[in-house]
């Protein structure tokens, strides 16, 4: 995916009170510890387990993270709340992974969306944005829009490994997607909700364990069905504007609720000198040509994640275009 604007020619919450039952796993999941009473409720991962259920869990709570993502471009309202989801979505679905460089969501279609994107890479940065052209329908069906295509896509550019799943489209909202999807492919049932609103943007997944996930929980055959209708009872308003440790003991206090140590997230972008002078170089001599004598023998070009802007004179532009040239050799500095 592009996601450089190059000039010239080239197309260019309040915290929530500590909950006793709940407690926190820094490691082991059999590992019991005290109560933790001050957990980070903005920008933050929390897994979790419902042992009597035998179900895992994963709760993500954006401030700060989503607003700088959403603060890039006057987004339509409806995309706006479907970028949120999309971006709290990335964070969540590695919360149950061993991710080694980046995991995105992307979505393209031949209508008013043309784009929405959100990453979140293994050092737990997030970045997003979207891409539209004219009204939007309201509500924003993402199965109705033409051509649609979503992936999600799981890789290490460095090492050139990629791993990617196409997400059927069978549902208006990006939730009911991604659990059809993670049902496919791990066979187990999920349930998952997203939310978004100017102030943040959050997502909840549940799965089914399969047997060996406690021997409560096997002898349990409704234990998944009612954490699904306690799940059910969890509005818009109370999942946008609840802290994540209350969250949890609101819905599920009855069911050994166990934390694992939250992790961090935050806003952040991997665009770099020298990957933009690899973009440069794949355009080819005749386009990097035009941009500079469009410009005065100047090329500037913006990230659009996170408006960074990289600058090339005609030096530059000769030396990263040069045969002779390293693909990774260093430009000079502007």
């Amino acid at each position: 995916m592009s996601a450089w604007e190059v000039t010239g020619s080239i197309g260019g919450v309040v915290p929530a009170p500590p909950c006793p039952h709940l407690r926190r796993l820094p490691d082991r999941i059999n590992q019991r510890t005290p109560t933790v009473e001050n957990l980070p409720v903005e920008d933050v991962l929390h897994r979790f387990l419902l042992e009597r259920a035998g179900v895992r869990g994963t709760l993500v709570r954006l401030g700060p993270a989503w607003h700088e993502v959403a603060g890039r471009a006057d987004y339509p309202p409806v995309l706006h709340a479907a970028l949120g989801e999309a971006l709290a979505a990335s964070a969540l679905l590695t919360g149950n992974i061993k991710l080694d460089g980046t995991l995105s969501i992307e979505l393209k279609s031949s209508g008013a969306l043309r784009l929405l994107f959100a990453e979140c890479t293994d050092q737990s940065q997030l970045r997003g944005l979207a891409r539209w052209n004219g009204s939007l329908p309201e509500p924003l069906a993402l199965d109705a829009l033409p051509d649609a295509v979503m992936a999600i896509t799981i890789g290490n550019v460095e090492r050139g490994q990629r791993y990617q799943g196409l997400v059927e489209l069978q549902h208006a909202g990006l939730a009911g997607s991604l659990e059809n999807y993670f049902v496919q492919s791990e066979q187990l049932p999920a349930r998952i909700l997203l939310a978004a609103d100017a102030g943040h943007a959050v997502g909840l997944m549940l799965q089914k364990m399969p047997d060996e996930g406690g021997h409560a929980a096997a002898l349990d055959d409704d234990a998944w069905n009612r954490i699904v209708q306690l799940t059910a009872t969890l509005g818009v308003e109370e999942l946008l504007g609840t802290a994540p440790e209350q969250l949890l003991y609101r819905l599920y206090h009855e069911e050994s609720v166990r934390l694992f140590e939250p992790r961090a997230l935050a806003f952040g972008c991997s665009c770099s000198r020298g990957r933009v002078s690899s973009m440069l170089r794949s355009l080819g001599r005749d386009e990097v040509e035009a941009a500079l004598a469009a410009r005065g023998d100047e090329i500037e070009v913006i990230c659009e994640f996170c408006a960074q802007r990289y600058h090339f004179d005609r030096i530059d532009a000769l030396h990263l275009l040069s045969e002779h040239a390293a693909p990774g050799a260093p430009d000079t500095e502007q």
